[in-house]
């Protein structure tokens, strides 16, 4: 099982979302974060001054995921998310040792 992690700009949410639905994917965690990479943020004009953005809004989604999903995964999100522009965010995969279902106790991919 693999954890795959993407860190995406929010109006792309609910179009990966609906990507990952169609190819079977149905549960994710979202979290709304701030950060940045090499954009190193902008600067803003607020009531004629200037004000420096460091950190930019975000949008994490978790998702696990068997084996045999990971590229699928990775690709539609890939292809989704991106606008060819600075900032279209990364994807991180990393392994995932254990799941368990608290409710039922089962682990593992039936837990998924």
């Amino acid at each position: 099982m693999k954890k795959v992690e993407a860190i995406i700009k929010p109006f792309k949410l609910d179009d990966v979302r609906e990507a990952l639905a169609e190819i079977g994917i149905t549960g994710m965690t979202v979290t709304e974060v701030k950060g940045f990479g090499r954009q190193k943020g902008h600067t803003e004009l607020y009531r004629g001054a200037e004000y420096n953005v460091d950190f930019l809004p975000k949008v994490s989604i978790d998702i696990v995921v068997a084996d045999d999903q990971v590229e699928r995964c990775v690709e539609t999100i890939t292809k989704t998310a991106q606008s060819g522009k600075i900032g279209d965010g990364k994807i991180f995969v990393t392994n995932v040792e254990r799941v368990v279902r608290i409710r039922t106790g089962e682990e593992n991919e039936d837990a998924i």
